[in-house]
């Protein structure tokens, strides 16, 4: 049984740990993978992942892999064999690496994860709320207060790299035999440069994606989508059902705006929830419908007649 402790803590964070079922008086940090209580008692983490907390990882992890395909389908040109092979391949690296991050996060071992809940956005900052009790001297209790989802998508893109660096250039010399010495590579080049910059997103804007995330994922696929099919010269059904990898990029899209929509209403009232579902393909019909008339060779011609 903890002892009563005559003062609390100060600031948000800085907590007394149990030693052999008694609380210290002297305040200070949480070990890692605790966070205080009420009380200001550091508390072990024992909670589950919401469905919201298992989204924002699934968010996480799935932007180095769209940022890959991204790029291999930039740089393969016309070797469509060559590209397929790349995408499996980035597709089993970040696989692999959300299992292994998985397993060396506690419970080790298991595929699963015990976590403390996030309560606000302070949470995810907490070496900006380091108190000052007699504003000289700074307590500093900076801790993963949102255990383990801050460290755990970084564990995971080190992993990722690893692997890449691996696999990847084995593969690419073997396969894209149709490309330049110096394209064969640039795809694996290209990744050396976005993964510092998703570890300093998360590092730095983490709480921000992890309220935001949803809305991202909505902004972010229709305006793809939109671009994808204006490039492709996508006006009727006729021209989007040519081609097989047309289709692929629509369910892709499609799958991608279920993902927000069950983010944002994270499916709270499943009878409420799940006809909202129903709009997934509404932004694809909507530009179908709407495309003939906002070709630009059209406005222009009508544009010429009226003078």
């Amino acid at each position: 049984m903890a002892v009563a402790v005559s003062s609390t803590c100060p600031g948000l964070y800085c907590g007394r740990m149990m030693m052999n079922g008694s609380v210290e008086r002297e305040c200070g940090v949480c070990p890692r993978g605790e966070r205080t209580n009420l009380q200001k008692v550091c508390e072990r983490c024992t909670e589950t992942p919401e469905l919201y907390d298992w989204l924002y990882l699934g968010f996480m992890a799935m932007l180095p892999l769209v940022l890959h395909w991204f790029f291999i389908e930039w740089y393969s040109g016309k070797k469509s064999s060559s590209a397929l092979l790349q995408h499996i391949t980035a597709m089993l690296e970040c696989g692999v690496s959300a299992v292994v991050t998985l397993l060396v996060t506690e419970p080790i071992g298991k595929i699963g994860i015990r976590s403390c809940r996030v309560q606000m956005l302070s949470d995810w900052y907490t070496m900006l709320y380091n108190p000052s009790p007699d504003y000289v001297t700074t307590m500093h209790c900076t801790q993963e207060a949102v255990y383990p989802l801050y460290t755990m998508v970084l564990i995971y893109y080190a992993f990722c790299l690893v692997l890449m660096m691996l696999l990847r250039p084995l593969l690419v010399k073997k396969i894209a035999c149709g490309l330049g010495k110096s394209d064969r590579l640039k795809s694996v080049y290209a990744a050396l440069y976005f993964f510092p910059v998703l570890t300093l997103l998360q590092a730095v804007g983490g709480g921000l994606l992890y309220y935001a995330f949803p809305y991202i994922i909505l902004v972010l696929s229709l305006v793809t989508l939109a671009v994808y099919m204006s490039a492709s010269e996508i006006q009727s059904l006729k021209n989007l059902i040519a081609k097989k990898k047309r289709l692929v990029v629509l369910f892709s899209h499609w799958m991608i705006h279920a993902y927000g929509i069950i983010s944002i209403s994270r499916l709270d009232k499943l009878d409420q929830d799940l006809p909202l579902l129903a709009l997934v393909p509404g932004p694809a019909l909507f530009y179908l419908i709407t495309a003939k008339f906002t070709e630009p060779s059209r406005i222009l011609s009508e544009g010429a007649n009226g003078h």
